[in-house]
């Protein structure tokens, strides 16, 4: 639903909810926010005509911007982050403009670290430091929201490891494969976070503002630890992925090692056969009275002989082995 929600401050700290946007410039206010939340075309006009933003920022705004970003201005920073959509693991898009004395937050869908942020400055003294403490606050809340995903990840890995023998080999390596695309799709939003984080704690807007400056250091290393897990995730598929390929692979080895000692055995039998099979009359040991017998002796011998063979050469051993492990 398309709403623009606005919060003020007074000089006395008292927290305002839904005043006229025109009250936002008040001599009693100490600074606002304003949060466009699904804004219609309308709506996003006011980012120009009220506001005064730069173009390019409300360009950015208005188009998906693939990577997070900062951009300084005279009187205002513009930041882009990004949440991800707790279903899809999509991003989606958050902008920030933070002054002295104002905050505007622009987002086409509703995302809960903002939402989260909003009801919790009346009851929270940390937000009367001003906007860079909400800054800080959405993208501290939008970093936390990256971690349950992963977790659920984790916890599909462990089950997957533990429960191995209860699910086909196949059902297996699919599952591996889309856990492994939902962590490429969480790595495409935290890196550049990481990198946006980096630049923030690094620049030199912000080496004026030590204290704030470390509360930007915990979200970077909670990014780092992020970053970290997902590779780690990623080494236990790729291992899980090879594991199953592997006892794959061996398993098609024992079926065509079985095939291979019936059809090697029966072939010398089938070659047999074939011979008193033709149609001639100048055969002697058809008309033999123990001819029928000695070619069943002969066929029992080799039989036989093949089997000890396969023995010796522990072709048998192999298989049992196998099947073994199959169970």
């Amino acid at each position: 639903m398309s709403m623009i929600r606005t919060c003020v401050i007074t000089k006395e700290f008292e927290v305002i909810y839904d005043v006229p946007l025109s009250f936002v410039n008040s001599p009693d206010v100490s600074w606002y926010w304003v949060d466009f939340h699904e804004p219609t075309e309308n709506e996003a006009k006011l980012l120009a005509d009220f506001f005064h933003f730069h173009p390019l920022a409300i360009e950015d705004c208005l188009e998906y911007v693939q990577r997070p970003k900062l951009d300084f201005y005279d009187r205002y920073l513009f930041v882009v982050l990004h949440a991800i959509d707790g279903n899809s693991l999509e991003a989606e898009e958050v902008d920030l403009f933070v002054g002295q004395n104002f905050v505007v937050s622009f987002h086409k869908q509703s995302i809960h670290a903002v939402n989260e942020v909003w009801t919790r400055i009346k009851n929270d003294e940390d937000f009367q430091q001003g906007p860079f403490h909400v800054m800080y606050r959405i993208i501290d809340k939008l970093v936390d929201d990256y971690f349950p995903p992963i977790y659920h990840i984790e916890d599909v890995l462990n089950e997957l490891e533990e429960n191995t023998n209860d699910e086909e080999v196949q059902d297996i390596i699919e599952k591996v494969f889309d856990i492994r695309s939902d962590l490429s799709k969480l790595r495409r939003t935290i890196v550049p976070m990481r990198d946006l984080l980096y630049r923030i704690i690094h620049s030199d807007r912000f080496q004026r503002m030590k204290e704030r400056q470390l509360y930007f250091h915990d979200i970077y290393d909670h990014l780092l630890k992020l970053v970290e897990m997902i590779e780690t995730n990623r080494e236990i598929t790729s291992d899980i992925r090879d594991s199953y390929l592997s006892l794959t692979s061996n398993q098609m080895n024992t079926i065509m090692m079985t095939l291979t000692v019936i059809t090697t055995i029966f072939m010398p039998l089938t070659f047999i056969a074939g011979i008193y099979g033709m149609n001639f009359d100048n055969m002697p040991e058809l008309h033999w009275k123990y001819g029928y017998f000695m070619v069943l002796g002969v066929m029992a011998v080799i039989t036989i002989l093949m089997f000890f063979w396969f023995k010796r050469n522990g072709w048998f051993r192999f298989l049992k082995n196998n099947y073994k492990d199959k169970e």
